[in-house]
């Protein structure tokens, strides 16, 4: 069962600003590659913005169970099992707040056994939850990059830090994967006493943060590893979607093109300030190197939007979605996003 109720069309009732523009509230991470949206400095034509600034936890949580504002960030891991199964109450435009290479996302306990990839078949791993989108991307390079099978591996689901955190979406588990709860514990306990053998996760366990000297990824040099594999692959690792509530898309259909009209531009703003060199827009010393270096590897945009420039990626993450049980068919890329995007923008 999906963790959140079903909404009634009935009970969304737009309001207007002032000046006649469909006010709108937007709960999103604090990126500066959204900041002029968030600012006003960028206008989606026809909206009066609101925006929200929450932890991704909490906006995830509160949006699928509550639907307390119009437009969201959410998990595109989340969102394509709900889209999967029928659910029709949300609908994303092809912006991608958050990408992250997941080589980075593996633990190991120094001395454990566990060097490199193949040594995880017969292993214990931990992870947050089984559809985390880290957790899918980085399941699938182990079966497609490294041969490792998921029915190889003894798998356990528990919080990162704390214990008692849950699924929240239906999962359709491939015969053969054996998952087990642990809603006593945490994957950073378990690592660290042996119960478990590795640990995928978004966010770096509180042991390692604390430089704790038993726990290091599993790949240390990540970013080499992570540019080999774009290289050879394609699949630059989307984590984070826009996605509005259905019934104001169905209302004001102009609104999808609109803001994603918008969040290109303050995108476009956020790009060029991370290359300018005669300020430090960043407190990151060579951040303009780093940025002509991500031009360059991503051929001129380091994080694009829309469906096209995406595809190779959209299509490899449903894939991994519905291999590992997470989406409950195959889906094109074409099915998570709605038709007037795909006609009216570069798509």
């Amino acid at each position: 069962m999906n963790d959140h109720p079903r909404i009634d069309a009935a009970s969304w009732t737009p309001t207007f600003a002032p000046d006649g523009r469909l006010a709108v509230s937007l709960a999103i991470s604090e990126y500066d590659h959204v900041r002029d949206l968030s600012s006003g400095l960028v206008r989606a034509q026809g909206i009066a913005l609101n925006t929200l600034n929450f932890p991704v936890e909490e906006i995830f949580h509160r949006f699928t169970r509550y639907r307390e504002w119009e437009v969201t960030e959410l998990s595109m891991g989340k969102y394509s099992s709900l889209v999967s199964q029928g659910d029709r109450s949300v609908a994303a435009i092809p912006v991608f707040p958050s990408r992250v290479f997941r080589h980075s996302s593996i633990y190991v306990r120094r001395g454990g056994g566990v060097r490199v990839p193949s040594d995880l078949r017969g292993k214990r791993v931990g992870l947050p939850e089984w559809a985390q989108t880290a957790a899918v991307y980085t399941r699938g390079m182990l079966v497609h990059e490294y041969g490792v099978g998921l029915d190889e591996i003894e798998w356990v689901q528990a919080g990162v830090d704390e214990p008692g955190r849950q699924e929240k979406v239906a999962l359709k588990l491939p015969r053969g994967v054996r998952l087990t709860p642990r809603p006593d514990s945490s994957l950073d306990r378990m690592l660290l006493a042996g119960e478990i053998d590795a640990v995928m996760s978004a966010h770096a366990l509180r042991s390692f943060e604390a430089g704790h000297p038993d726990i290091a990824r599993l790949f240390p040099d990540y970013r080499a590893v992570e540019e080999a594999y774009f290289r050879k692959t394609g699949i630059y690792p989307i984590m984070h979607v826009i996605a509005l509530r259905r019934e104001v898309l169905d209302r004001f259909p102009w609104v999808a093109t609109n803001l994603l009209e918008a969040f290109e531009e303050a995108k476009r703003r956020s790009l060029a300030r991370a290359r300018e060199i005669t300020a430090s827009r960043f407190p990151v010393p060579w951040i303009a190197d780093i940025a002509d270096r991500a031009f360059e590897l991503f051929e001129g945009d380091p994080m694009p939007y829309g469906i096209a420039a995406n595809r190779t990626t959209l299509a490899a993450f449903l894939r991994f979605g519905h291999e590992q049980g997470v989406c409950h068919k195959l889906l094109e890329p074409e099915d998570l996003f709605p038709p007037e995007v795909q006609t009216t923008f570069r798509v």
